[in-house]
């Protein structure tokens, strides 16, 4: 994520700010890029904490108004964990914005939320037709580590869950392409395997013994679906983490000077600086006792689909 300039005076924002270090109020304008000093703000603002600028007084922003469903706020913690939950929603769609996709320019479907809080059952994430739906009690750290660990799994946060679920969702879109499917097949295998049928599978026997060979995941490895979308969640992580460090670190890893890894073809490129990336942040990690920011390996394999979604996601929301 990028670092940005202060609209009033000196210094920096990050992309939650809501106000400057002297506290004049600021909002994000998405289209623009750039944080403003002046209203309209979204209306979740004071609800939820949203900091992005709406097209008019009263109404929602870009993409809060993505948002169909709202958790029942008489639920424990659900205000708290419904505004970690959508912060984490902003910074996916700006990511996703910085290939067009889901920006005015983008013509295409955008993708509808419910936001659920959970009560005695837990909600079953999920995209189905356009609609993602989120759990926002992923959003608080205890509940998202115990299942993390009874899940068997390196990572687990909600920008993880947001990337993950929407790159099912822009599957959906991109199936709409006459060009698209035999060239995903080629890549993934065929979708139309029984998706629950595969789940029982994986559930019941775990992976195949040599999963690390094929795929970035254990849960890639249920079903060409879970494949992609786990893939191309991987692909955002790798952007944005390249990203950030052009943005606010430096690092004698990147090309050169003011490198915009959104604007880079070379997908090879692209995962080669980000190996490089990562592994001095892991250790910068391991320096504090704390887990691995990264914690995947990636296989030939991996790193041939993570090109072929990269050349998908970088010209998929023009068509081209």
């Amino acid at each position: 994520m990028q670092v940005f300039a202060n609209p009033v005076g000196p210094g920096v924002l990050w992309f939650d700010n809501t106000a400057t270090a002297d506290g004049t109020p600021v909002a994000y304008d998405p289209q623009a890029r750039a944080f403003v000093p002046v209203p309209p703000y979204c209306a979740n603002r004071e609800i939820i904490g949203c900091n992005w600028i709406a097209p008019e007084p009263g109404a929602f922003c870009r993409s809060c108004a993505m948002t169909a469903l709202a958790p029942e706020t008489s639920i424990p913690n659900a205000v708290p964990n419904w505004a970690k939950t959508e912060a984490a929603k902003r910074w996916v769609i700006d990511n996703l914005g910085r290939w067009h996709w889901f920006r005015p320019e983008d013509s295409g479907t955008r993708p509808v939320f419910n936001m659920l809080a959970e009560g005695p059952t837990p909600v079953l994430m999920g995209h189905a037709d356009g609609v993602v739906t989120i759990s926002v009690a992923e959003a608080d750290p205890v509940l998202s580590t115990t299942r993390r660990e009874a899940l068997h799994e390196p990572y687990r946060t909600m920008i993880g869950h947001m990337r993950h679920e929407i790159a099912h969702m822009l599957w959906w879109r991109l199936s709409l392409r006459a060009d698209f499917l035999d060239a995903f097949r080629s890549m993934f295998g065929d979708e139309r395997a029984d998706y629950q049928a595969a789940l029982q599978r994986h559930y019941g026997n775990g992976p195949p013994v040599d999963w690390r060979q094929h795929y970035l995941t254990t849960y890639a490895s249920a079903h060409p679906h879970e494949d992609w979308a786990e893939t191309a969640a991987h692909l955002l992580h790798l952007t944005d983490i390249c990203d950030s460090v052009a943005a606010g670190l430096g690092s004698a890893e990147l090309p050169y000077p003011r490198w915009d890894p959104y604007a880079e073809s070379d997908a090879r490129k692209l995962i080669r600086v980000a190996v490089g990336l990562v592994v001095g942040v892991n250790h910068i990690n391991r320096s504090m006792g704390l887990s691995d920011v990264y914690p995947f390996m990636l296989s030939e394999t991996a790193q041939r689909k993570l090109a072929f979604v990269h050349d998908w996601l970088r010209r998929g929301a023009h068509g081209r």
